[in-house]
């Protein structure tokens, strides 16, 4: 289904309040973080959109999808994405990806290759089309998800919770949804997404509470925390392959808080 945007027409809060933020409009390509303590109601926004809510759950809300109320049952715009996610089916991941390419009518003459290389591009651990579903691990498993959500999956609508520590790299992962014109809501506690995205929703006492546009002040500190994640991936690769952290591992965390002072 190809839409331009949806619009989440506010509700109220666990106590009855209104909505601080009355409407939210995402449109095609917009990465959106959903930020806030726990229990503030971030997944009750993802379950609103996935549900295409029409004031029938807890938040009150309404969802509209280029201005009209759909049936929830008839259309499906959203694919999900969670770090306690797995596969069931008893496939390879070679036959997997061709099941799932011949279900949307996507020729498979070369997808598998397609879909692999970017989730091996996501992952810490290489996939192969000969593995079996069930033993990839959580970090394979969210990188074909991705991979397979970017070039097979027609929803429009990419829904993320929690995604950052599913052992993949997760900015890129986001990027790589985003330039294929899905809209993106994640749900997240990490600085560098929230940073990411053009436009993130405060969340307070179950309710969106206030709508923030990244500046360029923000943009600027966000390739401080992306090198910050750099460094400690590396660091965490290393310590997975055996090694140890020596000299050289205190002076790139030295050089890192260099460049947060000199900021």
């Amino acid at each position: 289904m190809d839409i331009n945007e949806i619009k989440i027409v506010s509700g109220a809060d666990k106590n009855g309040n209104p909505e601080a933020v009355e409407e939210l409009i995402i449109r095609k390509g917009d990465i959106l973080v959903l930020a806030g303590p726990t229990g503030s109601g971030k997944s009750l926004l993802l379950s609103d959109i996935e549900q295409l809510a029409n004031g029938d759950s807890p938040s009150g809300r309404r969802v509209l999808v280029d201005g009209k109320i759909i049936d929830p049952f008839s259309t499906r715009i959203t694919a999900c994405l969670s770090q306690n996610m797995h596969f069931v089916m008893d496939l390879d991941v070679g036959s997997f990806i061709n099941l799932h390419a011949k279900s949307r009518r996507i020729a498979t003459s070369n997808t598998v290759e397609k879909v692999l290389e970017l989730a091996n591009d996501l992952a810490g651990e290489p996939l192969s089309a000969n593995m079996h579903l069930a033993s990839l691990s959580g970090g394979q498993s969210r990188a074909l998800m991705i991979s397979d959500a970017a070039l097979i999956s027609n929803a429009p609508v990419v829904l993320i919770d929690e995604i950052e520590n599913a052992g993949i790299n997760k900015t890129k992962g986001i990027q790589l949804l985003s330039t294929e014109g899905k809209m993106v809501l994640i749900a997240t506690h990490d600085p560098t997404l929230m940073l990411t995205a053009q436009k993130r929703i405060i969340f307070k006492n179950g309710a969106m509470a206030k709508l923030i546009q990244s500046n360029d002040i923000e943009r600027k500190h966000l390739q401080y925390f992306l090198e910050i994640d750099r460094v400690l991936e590396s660091f965490k690769q290393s310590l997975r392959n055996g090694n140890r952290l020596d000299e050289e591992t205190l002076k790139a965390l030295i050089e890192l808080r260099g460049v947060n002072h000199g900021q």
